[in-house]
């Protein structure tokens, strides 16, 4: 009988427990609703400085998805970087066909690449082509090398722009079973962190090179790409 007590006492020690902590989480999550409607509201934001600059990106997925804001993102990833830091001077100079497509950073720290490790424009080459591997290289100004981001074939990154001296943020897209949605990721090169936003909608039609045949005017890539 003492052992049927004993039992019983604990299952009930159990449940009132657990209702306690169901019950301080319920107290704690307007608070945490309250923050993540807050950081939502500031990706928003960002994206919005971002599009309003690169127009030609938002008009050319407009075609296939209509009109876009910061608003129609959904943030659904942010994560610290592993930068794979190593010495290496960016290899892009001057005469170089993606030169004028890099991103300077606007106090003169580096310089940020997306483009070399996508497109193969050697001056060997009779055509220029697509690789199926995307790249977003920070090559700093003391001389080192990071590797910021890295993306196997099923997307692509197609654009980019300073935010400020902290943040650069990548246009792009992924290809999922439903089709092509455009994405954004906003990288935060100082602290090595990165937060991804979707569009909340998608593109069964899109021709994965189109951006970049417009925006590399440089590198003839109409005869091949991925």
């Amino acid at each position: 009988m003492k052992g049927s007590f004993n039992y019983l006492g604990a299952v009930i020690f159990g449940i009132f427990f657990i209702s306690c902590e169901r019950g301080e989480t319920t107290q704690e999550s307007p608070l945490a609703d309250e923050k993540q409607a807050n950081d939502l509201e500031r990706f928003h934001s960002k994206v919005d400085s971002v599009l309003m600059v690169k127009t030609a990106w938002i008009n050319h997925w407009s075609e296939s998805v209509g009109m876009m804001d910061g608003a129609d993102f959904e943030l659904i990833l942010t994560d610290s970087i592993d930068p794979m830091e190593m010495p290496e001077a960016n290899p892009i100079k001057e005469g170089d066909p993606l030169f004028p497509y890099q991103f300077l950073h606007p106090k003169g720290k580096g310089t940020i690449d997306i483009y070399q490790y996508k497109v193969e424009a050697q001056e060997i080459l009779d055509q220029p082509f697509l690789n199926p591997d995307s790249e977003v290289i920070w090559y700093r100004a003391d001389g080192m090398k990071e590797r910021l981001l890295f993306m196997g074939p099923s997307g692509m990154f197609e654009d980019g722009f300073w935010l400020n001296e902290k943040e650069f943020v990548v246009l792009g897209y992924f290809q999922e079973e439903q089709g092509f949605r455009p994405m954004v990721w906003v990288i935060d090169v100082v602290n090595h962190r990165f937060s991804q936003l979707r569009l909340n909608k998608g593109t069964e039609s899109y021709l994965p090179e189109s951006y970049l045949d417009k925006k590399l005017k440089a590198v003839d890539l109409t005869s091949n790409g991925i």
